[in-house]
């Protein structure tokens, strides 16, 4: 990565591959985030091996600070496994609230940017509930656009939920 270090929360914040030793926080942190209620249709933390088995490996990040705590990740899953869809990739990022509003959070959507179009990678794609609305502001900054919203498409704690569908297409990659 070109900035390996960055300033944010007041101090040096460093991104980086995510790696088996930083599972226990990124899962905590996957966790806050279920419990908050507004960052995913999931209500159970998986399992290191199930998150570690789903995601892409050379598209996982984490927001280091400089004691190695983790403050924040991002991953990506492919969307389908049809050739045609190879290119494009759905996109996961999760700060610890702690850690919010200080660029972390964009500093993990530049670095995952820049990891995807490395990769030949031309569209990255995320839902997000309407209610969240730091992410969708953190993702318009990122150059993501709104497609439109999935209305109703899933239920979360007994009451359907709408989904923003957003994307950000690569300039680069073509």
């Amino acid at each position: 990565m070109s900035k390996q270090w960055l300033e944010a929360i007041g101090r040096p914040v460093r991104v980086a591959p995510m790696r088996t030793e930083h599972a226990e926080q990124v899962l905590a942190i996957h966790r806050l985030g279920i419990d908050e209620g507004d960052a995913t249709f999931e209500t159970q933390t998986p399992t290191w091996e199930a998150f570690d088995a789903a995601k892409l490996p050379d598209h996982r990040l984490v927001a280091l600070d400089t004691d190695g705590r983790v403050l924040g990740w991002t991953a990506v899953v492919p969307v389908s496994d049809r050739c045609a869809y190879a290119g494009v990739v759905e996109h996961s990022v999760y700060v610890h609230p702690a850690a919010r509003h200080r660029g972390v959070g964009s500093a993990l959507l530049d670095a995952l940017l820049a990891s995807t179009e490395a990769a030949g990678i031309w569209t990255v794609q995320s839902g997000v509930f309407p209610e969240n609305t730091a992410s969708l502001a953190l993702h318009r900054r990122a150059g993501f656009r709104v497609v439109g919203t999935r209305e109703r498409i899933g239920r979360h704690h007994g009451r359907w939920r709408d989904v923003v569908l957003v994307e950000r297409r690569s300039p680069r990659v073509q």
